[in-house]
């Protein structure tokens, strides 16, 4: 019964955490593309190679529906994996979805037609390859009108966190902040369009002010994860066994995800 968690590197983590949490009794087999993170700085085709054969991994290991808990990934390669590559009796789902139903206060199987939402200005942090998709604006087209949309693409912020580099990391988020707020003075809400960037999300807020409402996705990742598994359930493969893997070292990865998780956690080679 275990489902499959799909990231980059170690951003999915945040995503892992708040599944486990809303849902304890569901197994989950994290993959972490360790050996080729980060996705955000690829082209949409490397992007789409990665990922498939990630979740390819993972449905191997008993995982009928994967979530792609990374943003290029989703933005980058998802609608092509539903389109023509993820098999009848599997299911992959990206975190877009979450996000904009919260930002529109409408469910995804809204399909009446866009309306006016609560936000009007909105700031959009992500990947590189995420901004340059587009995908979270044609997603968002789809149930609202009225919303300007301005992405901020932040460099080097992934890099940073994986690496461990708090200092850094903080530093390169305000300078993101500064440089959208230069483009967008005063956004009602903030998109952070990467699972890494909860991490972060205490220097987001303090740097955009109170005023900004911030949206992160795990929470909302998981909540929807709970509510669709309570629709198809399924969808929960066979697998039974919770596991960590990595493309990447073992043994570096491990001790990066025991500090991103504060608790011990061992991967094992994918």
């Amino acid at each position: 019964m275990a489902v499959g968690i799909f990231d980059s590197g170690l951003g999915g983590l945040t995503v892992f955490r708040a599944v486990e949490k809303r849902l304890p009794d569901v197994p989950l087999v994290y993959f972490g593309d360790n050996a080729h993170t980060p996705y955000g700085v690829r082209d949409a085709d490397d992007i789409y190679d990665l990922t498939c054969k990630g979740t390819e991994r993972l449905f191997g290991a008993g995982c009928d529906l994967v979530i792609l808990a990374c943003n290029t990934a989703s933005a980058a390669a998802l609608r092509r994996m539903q389109e023509a590559w993820v098999p009848r009796d599997k299911r992959v789902l990206g975190v877009f979805v979450p996000l904009i139903e919260a930002l529109t206060e409408r469910r995804w199987g809204d399909n009446s037609p866009p309306r006016e939402v609560g936000v009007k200005h909105v700031a959009l942090f992500a990947t590189p390859a995420t901004v340059s998709s587009r995908a979270f604006q044609r997603e968002l087209a789809f149930r609202a009108i009225g919303v300007d949309v301005e992405a901020q693409s932040c460099g080097g912020v992934v890099d940073a966190i994986e690496e461990g580099d708090e200092i850094l990391a903080e530093a390169l988020v305000r300078s993101h902040v500064d440089a959208l707020k230069r483009k967008m003075p005063e956004p009602d809400a903030a998109v952070l369009g990467c699972t890494h960037y909860p991490l972060m999300e205490d220097v987001f807020q303090d740097a955009l002010g109170p005023d900004v409402t911030v949206f992160s996705q795990a929470s909302l990742v998981a909540e929807s994860l709970a509510d669709y598994l309570d629709r198809r359930p399924e969808m929960v493969g066979p697998g039974q066994e919770r596991a960590f893997l990595t493309t990447g070292d073992p043994r570096k990865v491990s001790d990066q995800a025991t500090r991103f998780l504060r608790r011990k956690v061992a991967f094992e080679a994918a």
